[in-house]
């Protein structure tokens, strides 16, 4: 009679189940880093987009647009650190504030050390801050003006050698351009903000510069997205960041500082702009 003798090496097989899971955790640290990468990084890795566009006006303006406090990282003592450095003639903020009420004190709070930097401000609403309750709504008004921030509704801000010309969000009906041009001096640059870009295709006035945001570059950067989204007119042609030049003037349509719905980017960055008119 014959007897094979199997020998079970347990220390083997433990030094093997070791291996296989120094693998997987190294996949999947591997794996948090890449979604890291591709779609956290990009909401704190801030771009600054500088433009060059002779209107005339002769200044700097920084542009700051979406804010969308609730799930913004750039953190509003950098960007005091760089309004400090580019000194701009004003900083806009075109639109986006917030939506969300319980989240006002923390708007507050950035709008304030923005305004520590001593550079006149200047904002128009988009069509998140006009989901806000109207008592809301006022109450982020006093916030903004009691910091310094002087809000355009649909109308014209005097500013010596040029016009600047605030438009109300137009997604929210809220948009007047007729009234926003009508104490405009024509023989002035016309420097316009607004929050949704496609209000342009309905403005009837010349305008020298238009400064936009509302569609964050299309935050995930995927080919024929806005094929797809109703977004309106603009997007749906391929206009949804950078220059253009349209039919009244040129228009330049930032990527946005933060986020809205899922608070991640994917292929695109956020973005303030410094605006050399």
């Amino acid at each position: 009679m014959f007897f094979t003798i199997i020998r079970y090496d347990a220390t083997s097989n433990a030094t093997r189940e070791e291996g296989i899971i120094v693998y997987i955790l190294i996949g999947l640290i591997a794996l948090a880093a890449l979604i890291y990468s591709l779609f956290i990084l990009p909401t704190q890795w801030l771009k600054i987009e500088r433009i060059q566009y002779k209107t005339g006006a002769g200044i700097k303006v920084l542009q700051i647009s979406d804010i969308h406090i609730e799930h913004i990282r750039i953190p509003a003592s950098r960007l005091k650190r760089l309004i400090r450095s580019e000194r701009p003639a004003f900083v806009c903020i075109t639109g986006d504030f917030t939506e969300l009420a319980p989240y006002l004190n923390k708007v507050d709070r950035y709008i304030k050390e923005l305004a520590s930097a001593g550079v006149p401000m200047f904002a128009v609403y988009g069509n998140h801050d006009h989901h806000l309750a109207p008592a809301d709504l006022q109450k982020l008004t006093r916030m903004l003006e009691k910091a310094g921030v002087r809000l355009l509704h649909n109308e014209v801000y005097h500013a010596g050698q040029y016009e600047l010309i605030g438009i109300d969000d137009w997604t929210s009906k809220k948009s007047d351009p007729d009234k926003a041009f009508e104490k405009a001096d024509p023989a002035k640059p016309a420097i316009v903000l607004t929050h949704d870009p496609n209000v342009v295709l309905h403005i009837k006035h010349p305008f020298t510069y238009l400064m936009a945001g509302h569609f964050h570059g299309m935050q995930f950067h995927l080919p024929f997205l806005f094929k797809y989204l109703r977004k309106g007119a603009l997007p749906a042609a391929g206009i949804y960041k950078g220059m253009h030049q349209m039919e009244n003037g040129m228009i330049y349509i930032s990527k946005g500082i933060s986020q809205t719905g899922t608070n991640a980017r994917f292929l695109i960055r956020s973005e303030v702009t410094i605006h050399e008119l």
